[in-house]
């Protein structure tokens, strides 16, 4: 990993992709502490530590993915076309804080691409989510959404709605209430026709304001919808330091921690007793950094940028860490923490 460090972002990203694919990363064969065990989404996770949407959004090394320790990884997002995304440059790193700037514009090989590689794992050693999201051109979201949840409903664990990206003009506008209610509505009957029918969350904005969380809240439990994945990127830039800060794109990294879990508090105290799994997903570093996630409400945890500095290492370390702060505060499951900040 120090060596990728020396190459351009996306071509360091696209050779980490192939080594993935040529088995070049490894495996990490140990089991995991029995203590990280949770039951989320109908689904059992051998830990509560996911990759998030965007590192593979193609699919193309999901399998060796899923043998690095993982509890769950979330390929995508795809999207109906293949599109090629933003111009290049459109990947910073920002070293001195960590984090990362991307605008990568959802480039992606299309939903036939994409399930076919799926439909062609062996073995599933993690669960498998899917994110989905409507191409920057010629995009019908009443239409293309529920057509993919169709296209992945029989490969995919749980689904999950992209309506937050920053990278895609007018993608976040369908985060409004009347839209938003709209695509679930139209979800929740393709949902209703299909023979699979796996779980859908809904990812959101770090950015939302105040005002326009409760109606997310509402309209996911109104439409039957499963949980939410708390946050996506941010467009804000609290008080960085690297070269690249003002770039345009969603930061991720450590900046974002502190806003995303506290949105992440907020969204768990109007979720209470609703029904709806939430997913924390911004800055998680540490077994600590996972462990605020789920005190704060989440019952899994994404991570992105922790991953891309540090590599396969990071997965194993995260979990030790997050064991021994759990047999610290004298649980018997990671189960046990889930929203202790909200008690």
């Amino acid at each position: 990993m120090p060596l990728m460090r020396g190459v351009d972002p996306e071509r360091a990203h696209d050779l980490a992709l192939r080594a993935l694919r040529f088995g070049l990363a490894g495996a990490d064969r140990s089991p995991d502490d029995p203590i990280l065990a949770i039951h989320a989404l109908g689904r059992e996770f051998r830990n509560p530590i996911g990759l998030a949407a965007g590192f593979d959004k193609s699919a193309v090394a999901v399998g060796p993915l899923m043998r690095l320790g993982f509890g769950f990884v979330e390929a995508g997002s795809v999207t109906p076309k293949p599109q090629i995304g933003n111009p290049k440059p459109r990947l910073f790193r920002l070293v001195e804080d960590r984090a990362v700037i991307n605008r990568m514009g959802m480039n992606n090989a299309g939903i036939a691409a994409f399930r076919a590689r799926i439909a062609a794992l062996k073995a599933r050693p993690a669960v498998l989510g899917v994110n989905i999201a409507i191409n920057k051109e010629g995009a019908a979201p009443l239409r293309d959404y529920p057509m993919l949840y169709e296209q992945v409903a029989p490969l995919a664990d749980y689904v999950a709605v992209n309506v937050s990206s920053p990278n895609t003009p007018g993608l976040r506008d369908l985060q409004g209430e009347k839209q938003l209610a709209k695509i679930l509505a139209a979800l929740a009957a393709t949902r209703a026709a299909c023979s699979a029918k796996p779980p859908i969350l809904v990812k959101i904005a770090p950015d939302l304001a105040p005002a326009a969380v409760e109606p997310i809240v509402e309209a996911a439990v109104m439409h039957g919808m499963d949980g939410l994945i708390v946050s996506n990127t941010t467009i804000a830039r609290p008080g960085l330091r690297s070269a690249h800060r003002s770039q345009a794109g969603g930061l991720s990294g450590p900046p974002l921690l502190e806003p995303s879990t506290e949105l992440l508090r907020r969204v768990a105290r109007m979720a209470k007793g609703r029904g709806l799994t939430l997913i924390g997903c911004g800055g998680v570093g540490s077994g600590a950094d996972a462990l605020a996630k789920i005190k704060a409400g989440a019952s899994l945890v994404q991570l992105y940028a922790a991953f891309a500095y540090e590599g396969p290492a990071l997965i194993p370390r995260i979990k030790r860490e997050l064991a021994a702060l759990l047999r610290r505060d004298g649980v018997r499951s990671v189960a046990d923490m889930v929203g202790a900040d909200l008690r």
